[in-house]
């Protein structure tokens, strides 16, 4: 894994990502996720789903010459929730304001192609390979929730990060997949629908409109 894909996977990176839960918050607030034996089900969901598009279209925008707009057109395609689709756009801000202070010049062609991408359209530009790019998204797609839910249910750190690496497995090969299908054409790249993660999605952003919630999403 090359040294951007680590850092843009790290929790620490400025990528706005500590704001966004991934769902586990209108899934907490439901009592979807209450305890820590909750949280591998709901990680693995999200994976399979909402991750394995992630992964799939951030291992693409990695290819030489991805077409970065059309693939951009079709990922929102695929994200039939606006509550997610304004999350990932807001990432994918965040993470292009912080890739400038960095001097990248993925980051500028990019931007100059599609102002205001998706969040794994622009994680794929930066990373530059499919399989790093694969694995970055992939990543994430459980780091953020599992980093949500020791915030807001106040589970034991330890038990949620052995929950993630035992998903070790699962993320590789959600990533593989990923890089093995890269080479597509936009259109005919992998769907994978998650109804319920769009439903949690749209639900959070109304109580996020009606009252304070710690995450944007």
């Amino acid at each position: 894994m090359n040294v951007t894909a680590l850092l843009l996977a790290d929790s620490r990176f400025p990528g706005g990502g500590h704001v966004h839960s991934g769902g586990l918050e209108e899934a907490a607030s439901r009592g979807l996720v209450r305890t820590e034996d909750d949280l591998p089900g709901f990680l693995l969901g999200r994976l399979r789903t909402a991750g394995a598009l992630a992964a799939v279209f951030a291992a693409a925008a990695a290819r030489p010459a991805p077409g970065w707009p059309l693939l951009d057109e079709e990922l929102d395609a695929r994200t039939p929730s606006a509550a997610q689709r304004a999350a990932s756009r807001a990432q994918g801000r965040a993470t292009a304001r912080a890739a400038k202070a960095m001097a990248s010049a993925p980051v500028t062609e990019l931007l100059s192609a599609v102002p205001r991408p998706h969040h794994p359209v622009i994680l794929g530009a930066l990373v530059g390979t499919p399989e790093d790019a694969g694995l970055a998204a992939a990543y994430l797609a459980v780091s953020g929730p599992a980093s949500a839910s020791v915030r807001l249910l106040g589970l034991d750190p330890l038990r949620v990060n052995a929950i993630v690496a035992g998903l070790g497995a699962e993320i590789t090969a959600v990533a593989e997949d990923a890089a093995a299908a890269a080479h597509r054409h936009p259109a005919d790249l992998p769907a994978p629908g998650s109804p319920g993660l769009d439903v949690l999605a749209e639900e959070h952003d109304r109580h996020h409109r009606e009252e304070v919630r710690l995450f944007a999403s």
